[in-house]
């Protein structure tokens, strides 16, 4: 438990704000600032945005004696990741209305705009509301976006794994009402006695969790990285019950080694719904009461396990649920990518899986990705799905229908886009980082498409440009771009620098190990150089570059 003398300011700010409300209204009707108070920039996360503002114009702003310019980025809650076609209608004339126009899709398989001034925060949410959206819990101290298998023509239970992911998503939502009261109608009284919150209390979680659901064979979620994790085990082509693991997450802070990147542990097999929605209930309740409240650097489940210990951490779970876990099943995942192109689900609906780098839907000089695809939901006759890979599907298209699809991706030169990027290109993620995540060291997005124009001709010399390697950039230790469970990573060290970590495997299954320290781009491209020549020469038949490389950096020890 915690010493409650020394709990963490967020700690108290969260006890103390009447259900999340805090003096957001008061903040919200300030207008000689484009911030809002201190303490509701920790609250404003719950209801599913950021503060964040320009850091590309601070020095102008300093300089003309002007305060930052602030702005708010807000995150969707969309379990499993999916829109309608109208919806997607209804979020593109969102962006274009209150934010910068750019449509983000995150790596937790949802979708978040950037750069809304305080005054358009209302117009946004009550526009996502008319589109029976929302943002609740999308940040916070609480379960995020629940993420599972994205592309249901990988295998016809994706449907019931998606289906779980929504009722995890409803179990786990705060039960206060201050987003309603807040964002949609200022008059609504609340009966505060049905804002109790069992699961939440008024204390809500230490950190942040994340639960993700993974079907067998792909491992498109990356589901160990999650607080959470819950793998399907499929027998006679059933979903039988699920293996259940706790203690993942990426998150570290550069000179403090109290705090690393952690793979979850599984903690058994259950063999019904009811039983695993109980016992991911119980997981955070347990979390809730043990995990750490005095340092946030060291809050989330991963530091609470090995505290206890996951023996201890899964009889108090089991104490709490009633039952016990079983054994493990035995499992297998044989991809962790999305599959471009087309492909036919078992129903005869077809899905077009487009690339779009590191999420950012937008229409650039020669590639109106953001048109065309507000051309083709505007057809309705496709569903929009997204990966945790930031990529997104065009899905449940009839057979009738696929040729118009097929002739608006031709024309607005998506197809192309898709057929012509690069393995490592399709292969890669980044976080936001520059300019407006207030955490970040250095560059991600905006860096790494042309870090990796120049690591492309490298690979086309050892003949490796057709090989699947995960190549993952983020801007701080944070792990949003999950570097940490890459094949080739890179943190953000500073402007220009970056740690490069390599070893991770293909599937997900073992993190990678920091090679070189704070290195610029001259030294990454001489170092992956060497490494490929060394990876051609000495690689075992079908060894991935990540087993490879994993086991290249046991022979320097």
């Amino acid at each position: 438990m915690n010493n409650k003398d020394n709990l963490s300011p967020v700690e108290r700010i969260k006890t103390g704000s009447s259900g999340l409300r805090g003096t957001l209204k008061e903040s919200l009707s300030d207008d000689f600032t484009g911030a809002i108070r201190e303490d509701d920039q920790t609250l404003i996360k719950f209801h599913g945005m950021y503060q964040q503002d320009d850091r590309d114009r601070r020095e102008e702003r300093v300089a003309k004696k002007l305060e930052w310019l602030y702005s708010y980025m807000i995150r969707l809650r969309l379990p499993g990741g999916f829109l309608t076609a109208d919806q997607w209608i209804g979020l593109n004339e969102t962006a274009e209305d209150h934010s910068t126009g750019t449509i983000k899709i995150t790596t937790r398989q949802t979708i978040q705009l950037h750069g809304i001034l305080k005054s358009h925060l209302k117009p946004t949410i009550r526009s996502f509301n008319l589109q029976h959206l929302d943002s609740i819990a999308a940040c916070g101290d609480v379960n995020r976006n629940v993420t599972c298998t994205a592309n249901p023509s990988e295998s016809p239970l994706q449907q019931q794994a998606y289906e779980l992911a929504g009722k995890i998503s409803e179990m786990c939502l705060p039960k206060t009402q201050s987003y309603y009261d807040i964002w949609i109608d200022d008059e609504l009284i609340v009966d505060r006695k049905a804002e109790e919150d069992p699961l939440y209390q008024d204390r809500y979680l230490p950190r942040k969790l994340k639960i993700g659901i993974a079907v067998p064979p792909n491992n498109d979620v990356d589901v160990f990285i999650n607080d959470i994790a819950l793998i399907a085990i499929i027998e006679n082509d059933q979903i039988v019950g699920y293996n259940i693991a706790a203690g993942g997450g990426l998150g570290a802070t550069h000179g403090n080694e109290a705090t690393y990147a952690r793979l979850a542990s599984i903690l058994g097999f259950l063999d019904t719904e009811e039983k695993v929605l109980k016992a991911v209930y119980e997981i955070i309740t347990v979390q809730r009461d043990f995990g750490n409240r005095n340092d946030r650097k060291l809050s989330r489940l991963k530091y609470t396990i090995d505290k206890l210990g996951i023996d201890q951490y899964r009889s108090e779970v089991e104490k709490r649920t009633g039952f016990n876990f079983e054994p493990a099943r035995t499992f297998k995942f044989e991809q962790r990518k999305d599959r471009y192109g087309w492909l036919q689900n078992h129903e005869g609906k077809w899905f077009y899986t487009l690339f779009v780098e590191h999420g950012r839907v937008l229409d650039i000089e020669g590639y109106p990705l953001k048109s065309g695809l507000l051309k083709i939901a505007q057809t309705g006759k496709v569903n929009f799905r997204f990966t945790c890979n930031q990529n997104l599907i065009l899905a449940d298209i009839s057979e009738e229908d696929r040729s118009d699809i097929e002739n608006l991706l031709k024309e607005y030169g998506i197809s192309d886009y898709t057929q012509e990027a690069s393995a490592l290109r399709k292969n890669s993620v980044a976080c936001v980082a520059l300019n407006t995540c207030s955490l970040a060291l250095a560059e991600a997005q905006r860096y790494l498409p042309s870090l990796v124009t120049k690591i492309e001709p490298i690979l086309e010399k050892y003949g490796l440009i057709n090989e699947d390697i995960t190549i993952r950039m983020t801007g701080c230790p944070n792990g949003c771009g999950r570097s940490p469970n890459a094949e080739i990573g890179f943190v953000g060290t500073a402007y220009g620098k970056y740690n490069l970590h390599i070893g991770g495997d293909r599937l997900g299954m073992r993190l990678n190990t920091k090679f070189k320290e704070n290195i610029g781009e001259e030294e990454i491209l001489t170092t992956l150089d060497k490494l490929f020549s060394i990876y051609i020469q000495e690689r075992l038949t079908e060894e991935t570059f990540g087993d490879f490389s994993h086991r290249y950096l046991e022979t320097l020890n």
